[in-house]
């Protein structure tokens, strides 16, 4: 049976409140929803907070990790095991539940009410939060002929949602056409502003140099997150190859297109401006924007996307599309006359509006520091991990948590 991992004060836990989040993934493996549940749980001292989640291979099946205690259930990432994710969760949460007496679940992203759904046909039955965290399109994450099946399950899940948030007011628009009717909160992630802050710039710049053996004349574009299609990492590449071959490309970052993408720089003969560093721990990240003059990604789809915030706090013009989530924060100053300019939008697929807009950026440094003005004022006042944890713990308030 799961139970408590050993450092937990049986007296200093007996009059928190607990609760339990369902997570396919969870450290060391981040993303956006990974970094945020780490970074609000820290943060909330009051609660005891427990998390399921997908062993991918070799990892402790339970440890603490901050303020989380971490269940890992299964032993592969296949794809298989990802899909017996959902019952072995049911069974470890009923089984966990009975020892804890948690005061509310949390699902953290949309195919996690399944277990929660389950979970309450067998009379399991405690308020729960969800979360949508998904940066692909509605039709990739409910549309597909191999989810429709759970379309029902998935609904349920939503209408009977005790409160949902959203990181955008992209994904609220999901939770009300999956039948949620209460009010959804839209409260982002985040980043730590004074981790991310200009002091080290110059120092991260040398460092960043001297690791990588190259001219220090140079300009240097930066992307990071999952080589994913959605990220469109390849984009950026062809509109490498339209700029002056001083500028060079770092990507920071792993996943299943690295290949394709080296493929493609070495097509188009842009192979030794682009720089793949693979994936960091994200602690790391700030020391390769401060090194970078501008942060370029021009997602095809997003549910929001940490990395702008972080780039933007780190001092950096951006350069993005304003597809899902990116539209509550990059506001253009063609496209967005009524807002203080945050950024560059560009349209998606278009390897020469990205190219324009750095050209535009690297003319026009008296307007690239004001727009970074404007950008750095609105993280730090929307996009603060404290303001966010603050927002996060009235959410679970409203639960009687």
């Amino acid at each position: 049976m799961l139970s408590t991992p050993v450092g937990e004060s049986v007296d200093s836990s007996a009059m928190k409140h607990r609760v339990l989040i369902f997570s396919l993934a969870y450290y060391p493996h981040v993303g956006g929803a990974e970094v945020a549940l780490k970074e609000i749980t820290d943060r909330i001292s009051d609660i005891t907070f427990h998390v399921l989640t997908l062993n991918f291979g070799g990892e402790a099946k339970e440890e603490k990790i901050g303020n989380m205690f971490v269940h890992r259930i299964g032993n592969s990432a296949s794809y298989f095991s990802k899909i017996l994710f959902i019952p072995r969760a049911v069974f470890a949460a009923r089984m966990l539940h009975r020892e804890q007496h948690f005061d509310a679940f949390w699902a953290m992203m949309s195919y996690m009410v399944l277990p929660i759904v389950l979970l309450r046909a067998l009379g399991i039955r405690v308020p729960y939060l969800l979360t949508l965290q998904e940066g692909d399109r509605w039709e990739h994450m409910f549309s597909r002929w191999f989810i429709l099946p759970f379309r029902p399950l998935l609904s349920f899940g939503f209408t009977h949602a005790s409160a949902v948030q959203t990181i955008s007011t992209y994904l609220a628009r999901w939770a009300k056409r999956m039948g949620y009717a209460g009010h959804v909160e839209v409260i982002p992630n985040g980043c730590d502003t004074a981790l991310f802050g200009e002091d080290n710039k110059m120092r991260d710049r040398q460092f960043f140099l001297k690791h990588q053996s190259v001219d220090g004349s140079r300009t240097t574009l930066i992307t990071t997150g999952r080589l994913v299609r959605k990220n469109a990492v390849d984009t950026v590449i062809h509109a490498l190859a339209l700029l002056p071959t001083a500028i060079h490309f770092v990507v920071v970052g792993d996943g299943e297109e690295r290949l394709a993408l080296e493929g493609l720089a070495a097509d188009l003969r842009v192979s030794d401006r682009v720089h793949f560093i693979g994936e960091i721990p994200n602690s790391q990240i700030m020391h390769y924007l401060h090194a970078s003059d501008v942060f370029v990604r021009p997602s095809r789809a997003e549910g929001m996307g940490n990395s702008f915030i972080e780039a933007m706090a780190a001092g950096l013009p951006v350069v993005a599309t304003q597809e899902g989530g990116i539209a509550d924060f990059l506001f253009d100053a063609t496209r967005n006359p009524d807002k203080e300019t945050t950024g560059w939008a560009v349209d998606k697929d278009s390897p020469e509006q990205v190219a324009e807009t750095v050209q535009d950026i690297l003319t026009h440094p008296e307007q690239v520091a004001k727009v970074k003005v404007n950008a750095l004022a609105l993280v730090k006042e929307k996009y603060d991990w404290t303001v966010i944890v603050k927002q996060m713990r009235n959410l679970f308030a409203t639960l009687g948590v």
